[in-house]
């Protein structure tokens, strides 16, 4: 059994797209990338002087 498109989730994949079943759902993926939909979670760090090497 082939994995389903992760955003459709009507198709299975094709393996030129892979994971996705088509160039359009590929697309969608990555313009959620680039809108910021998609993020990894970071914490700010606050450095001072003696952190970067100056002192």
């Amino acid at each position: 059994m082939m994995a389903k498109c992760p955003i459709c989730r009507r198709n299975e994949a094709e393996a030129q797209y892979k994971p996705f079943c088509s160039r359009r759902c590929a697309d969608v993926d990555l313009q959620r990338w680039f809108s910021g939909s998609y993020a990894i979670p970071a914490e700010e760090v606050e450095f001072d002087e003696k952190d970067r090497g100056i002192e």
